[in-house]
Parts: structure tokens; sequence; C-alpha cells
């Protein structure tokens, strides 16, 4: 295992106790609007809310970060002698 992918690791896991802390404190109920989009309020408990708004952003980085292919040719180019 590189050093670039076990901080990648601690790094999620990080974030994800802190989003177990947030399920565990914040209970209360929230509203959420978004008129263009959405016609009535959405009223979840925060928990809930924060673990929605963390999966768009991880859908949406993977997304942004998947494909793209190798960067460099694989394919060594003939020497003229």
């Amino acid at each position: 295992m590189n050093a670039k992918l076990f901080l990648k690791t601690v790094f999620l896991i990080i974030i994800l106790l802190l989003l177990v802390l947030m399920g565990m404190y914040n209970k209360e109920s929230v509203s959420f609007m978004l008129p263009p989009l959405l016609k009535k309020s959405i009223k979840q408990p925060a928990a809930i809310m924060y673990f929605a708004f963390f999966a768009v952003g991880v859908l949406s980085g993977t997304i942004l970060t998947a494909g793209g292919g190798s960067k460099g040719s694989s394919k060594s180019k003939p020497s003229s002698k």
C-alpha cells in the first residue's frame, strides 16, 4: 500500500467519523427548500441531511475524477537509425 492511498483512506475515515458524530448529536428536524427543483419543503432530521449532502459530494467527486484513461502513450516509438 502506498502512502497516498493510505492518507486518502485515513482522510475518508475521519470524514465518516465526523458524519457519525453529527448524526449522534443533531437529531432536530431541519427543513430544506430548493424552489427551482422542489415544490415542497423537505423536513428531515439534520443527520439525514448531512448524510445526503455528503453522499452527493462523494458521488460528484467520483464522477469528476473517474475515467480519463491513460495519460501517456504505452507504445514505444521506434528509433530511427
